[in-house]
Parts: C-alpha cells; sequence; structure tokens
C-alpha cells in the first residue's frame, strides 16, 4: 500500500512539472502545431497517478465491506486498462492522428461495440422478460435440466440471475450454500422447470420403494407404508388433500412396494428420511413383513444368506470345483436368436455381477461329477473362461435339469 501511495505521488509531481514546462513555453519539443512533448506526458503521469490513487481506493472500499483480495485485484485491473487507453488516446491527440483515424476507429469501435454488447442487451431483455412473465420468483426452486443444475433464486439483476445451488456437493435435494451465477442471456435458451410455481411451500409427488420376500404378508406392509407417510406428512395431505397410496412390481427376488405420497419441494430429503425410518422400525417391530436381499455368491469368501424356505441343509456346502471335472451331457448349444440372445445376456450378467446362484452336480466315480441343475450357466461361466464354478454336491439329485 505504501508503495502504491508513492507511486501515485510521483506521477502527480511529474505530471505537474511536465505541465508547467508546456505552459511556459521552456525547451518546446514539438509533436504537431500547437501540441508539445511535455504536454503528452503531463497527460500520461496524471492518468497513471489517478490509475494508482484509484487502486488505493479500491483496495479500501473492498476492505472496508469485506470482499476478498481478489475483488479488488479484478477492480484495478479494469482501471488500468482504461488508464492505458486513455493514455494511447493522448498519444494520438498530441500528433494530430485522432483526427486522422477518428472515422476509421469510430466505425470500426461502433461494430465491436455492437457485437460485444449483443450479451448485455439480451441479459436486460431477459432480466425485464422473467421480472414482467413471472416464469419463476425469488426464493422459487428452479432446475435447468440441460445445466444440470438446481437452485433457489436468491437474486436476479440485470445482468445475472444468482442461485443457491441445490445438490451437487451432497446427494440430496438440500441447498448447500453455493451461489452460482447465470447469465440472464442464457435463460432465453434454457428449459426451466419451477419446483415451486404456486407458493413458498409447493408440493409434488414423491416415491419410498420398499422390496420386500415373497413370503410377507402383504397387506401389514402395505399398512405399514401407508401409516409412516401419514405419520410424517399430516399438513400436507391437509393442504393438499392427497392420501398416500401404494403401486407395486414383481422382482427376481421379492416384491417392490412403491409408496406414493406429496411432500414440499424444498423439505423433501428431510420427509424422505423420516418416512424411512419410520418403516425400518415398523419392519422390525412386526414379524410378518421382512426386506427382501439379493442373493449374491462371493467367489472368496462364500455364502450363508438365501431366501427362507429355501437353506441348504449340511450336505450341501458349496465348493468351488473345476471345470474340467464337471460333464455336461449332452446339452444342446443355442440354435434360435432368441437363445443367443439370452445366452449373451445370462454370459453378461454373471461377468459384470458373478454368479448369483451355484450350480448343483452329482458325484460319479473317479472323482468326477455330473450336472443336475445349471446347465447354462455352466455353459456361460466356461465361455468366460473360468477354470471354477461354485458347485452344489448332491448325492441323489432332487431337482430336474435347468
Amino acid at each position: 500500500m505504501k508503495g502504491r501511495v508513492v507511486t501515485a505521488v510521483a506521477f502527480a509531481a511529474a505530471s505537474a512539472g511536465f505541465f508547467a514546462l508546456h505552459v511556459t513555453g521552456a525547451c518546446p519539443v514539438w509533436l504537431a502545431p500547437g501540441r508539445t512533448l511535455w504536454q503528452f506526458l503531463g497527460i500520461a503521469c496524471a492518468v497513471l497517478a489517478f490509475r494508482h490513487a484509484a487502486g488505493i481506493l479500491i483496495a479500501d472500499w473492498v476492505r472496508w465491506r469485506g470482499g476478498p483480495e481478489g475483488e479488488s485485484r479484478m477492480l484495478s485491473g479494469f482501471v488500468g486498462v482504461l488508464a492505458w487507453v486513455t493514455v494511447l488516446g493522448a498519444l494520438l491527440y498530441s500528433v494530430r492522428a485522432l483526427d486522422t483515424i477518428g472515422g476509421v476507429a469510430a466505425l470500426v469501435g461502433g461494430s465491436m461495440l455492437g457485437w460485444s454488447l449483443q450479451a448485455p442487451v439480451s441479459g436486460i431483455a431477459a432480466w425485464a422478460l422473467v421480472t414482467l412473465k413471472r416464469p419463476f420468483r425469488i426464493g422459487d426452486r428452479v432446475l435447468f435440466p440441460s445445466l444440470g443444475l438446481i437452485g433457489d433464486v436468491k437474486r436476479l439483476d440485470l445482468m445475472y440471475a444468482t442461485l443457491d445451488q441445490v445438490g451437487g456437493a451432497i446427494g440430496s435435494e438440500e441447498a448447500i450454500g453455493r451461489n452460482i451465477l447465470i447469465p440472464n442471456a442464457m435463460l432465453f435458451s434454457q428449459v426451466a422447470i419451477n419446483y415451486t410455481p404456486k407458493a413458498e411451500a409447493a408440493y409434488f409427488l414423491d416415491e419410498v420403494v420398499v422390496r420386500i420376500t415373497y413370503d410377507s404378508d402383504w397387506d401389514t406392509a402395505e399398512q405399514l407404508l401407508l401409516d409412516a407417510a401419514r405419520e410424517v406428512t399430516p399438513d400436507v395431505i391437509k393442504e393438499t388433500g392427497q392420501q398416500p397410496y401404494i403401486r407395486s412390481d414383481m422382482w427376481d427376488y421379492g416384491i417392490l412396494l412403491r409408496l406414493r405420497y406429496m411432500t414440499m419441494a424444498k423439505d423433501r430429503p428431510r420427509i424422505t428420511h423420516e418416512i424411512v425410518r419410520h418403516i425400518f422400525k415398523a419392519v422390525q417391530l412386526n414379524p410378518r413383513v421382512d426386506i427382501a436381499m439379493p442373493f449374491v455368491y462371493s467367489f472368496r469368501k462364500g455364502t450363508d444368506g438365501v431366501m427362507r424356505g429355501s437353506l441348504p441343509g449340511p450336505s450341501d456346502a458349496i465348493q468351488e470345483i473345476p471345470l474340467g471335472l464337471i460333464e455336461a451331457g449332452d446339452v444342446p448349444l443355442p440354435a434360435d436368436p432368441e437363445e443367443v440372445a439370452e445366452a449373451e445376456e445370462l454370459v453378461q450378467n454373471i461377468r459384470e455381477r458373478g454368479l448369483l446362484q451355484p450350480i448343483v452336480v452329482a458325484p460319479l466315480p473317479g472323482g468326477r461329477y455330473r450336472i443336475v441343475v445349471g446347465h447354462r450357466r455352466y455353459l456361460a461361466c466356461r465361455t468366460l473362461g473360468w477354470k471354477a464354478i461354485p458347485a452344489i454336491v448332491r448325492s441323489e439329485p432332487d431337482a430336474p435339469p435347468a
């Protein structure tokens, strides 16, 4: 700071000296009729003195309002560019070149100014349009799908719309306090989805998905989910008049119950958390409802978990058997396009998720085995180049080949 003060004073003193030489006519160095070198140097030093003085004032002002140092550097840089442009203009004026190139400069400058003002003019037009039409207002939660951005509108200025970003740093629809500036000119070309178009506490349909086992009591499970939604969202139900309801889908290892309910746009994460917590505690206390879990076989750790009603007996221990010791028998390879597609899909699933269910084999003389259940899984694992396959060894097969 002290160095900038000294520099500003030095330029001011130099400016005064050069102007004194110009006024007194001492040692004139003419650049053009009526215009001397001292006049130009006086103007240039005065401009540079102003530049450094303005930098000092800007730094003090930014510090007073609690702004970062980068803000004062940006503003000082802008003033510096204006100062050097002014010095260049003074030089052209002193040599009378400004009169010669004035017309061309005005034409080029006008074209550049018109081109550069396209976005600002569009921004001001967008600001006026949004202010009058109000597709969103201050405080609304807005989604811009093409930008992948959700935020709460904090401010709408002439040039920018300021959003408090929702999500981004966290996996939830909650405001995180990160300001995002969107140029107003972009609003003309962006699809905006307003989550809160009618009121501060706008509502929309949400869902929580719970997967239950096939031997759970359906009616009890459904009632647990509905009770959880009614207990957490009584005010929303009263305001909207819409009761929660259930929809369902069948899955490989359970039933998907979809609890659908009206939620508040800006309070969705909390409401979802409370509903999930209520459901979890209710399931823990009710033996008639169970959560379905996928059966996943691990090559290194083995597995103990299977669905109820199919627990393996003591003789059903899972072993890893080399493929070379297994006789698949006369298993026809996939022939028609549909069978080929199913076989390729099975290979892809096993490649990505592993073998979810071991095959069943029966022992043969000489330490070899015969496949009882799982011919297609065996072929898929062989296609993948596996050396061994998880299998349950049963002395007396009790299931048809598959």
